[in-house]
């Protein structure tokens, strides 16, 4: 018997409209606006998804649905031989909920392994706080989580807004 895997759900409430969230996980130039230094997307069911996030390697998967302005889905796993988490291992479910002229991003991120949530949970946390700056017309700044910059821990306020349970 394997042991469960498990799923990370992090949400922002983001100041944009949800068509304007929605372009931020669908056009790779706007993805890159927040998340990775380089990016393969075809946003379409059974299309590529491919993304160095930090500079050390490759994420990529498939993508399952895509529902505009309401709901992303794609798998998910890195292209590291050994890695817990093989290319297209696990999901990724992003809806988006309208709150007047804001919307909620609520990221489900399934089927990890329990050895690989608190990352996911840390990097997703992370990434949203700077596609929540990103949307609003802000300007997230560089990722100082990009491997050729200083590594520095979550701010406990990026951990605020998780919720981590069994499947």
């Amino acid at each position: 018997m394997t042991e469960p895997t498990r799923r990370v759900i992090v949400e922002r409430r983001i100041n944009a409209r949800r068509d304007t969230v929605f372009s931020y996980f669908t056009d790779p130039a706007r993805w890159l606006q927040w998340q990775g230094i380089d990016a393969e997307l075809e946003a379409v069911p059974g299309g590529r998804f491919r993304m160095n996030v930090r500079g050390d390697g490759y994420a990529s998967g498939t993508f399952t649905v895509i529902d505009p302005p309401h709901r992303i889905v794609f798998t998910w796993g890195w292209e590291m031989p050994g890695n817990p988490v093989p290319p297209g291992s696990s999901t990724i479910e992003v809806d988006l909920i309208e709150e007047g002229e804001a919307t909620l991003v609520r990221l489900t991120h399934r089927d990890l392994p329990p050895e690989s949530r608190d990352l996911h949970a840390q990097g997703w946390a992370h990434y949203l706080d700077r596609l929540a700056i990103r949307a609003a017309n802000g300007d997230p700044g560089r990722d100082p989580w990009r491997v050729d910059n200083t590594w520095t821990e979550p701010q406990q306020s990026s951990l605020d807004h998780i919720e981590s349970a069994g499947t």
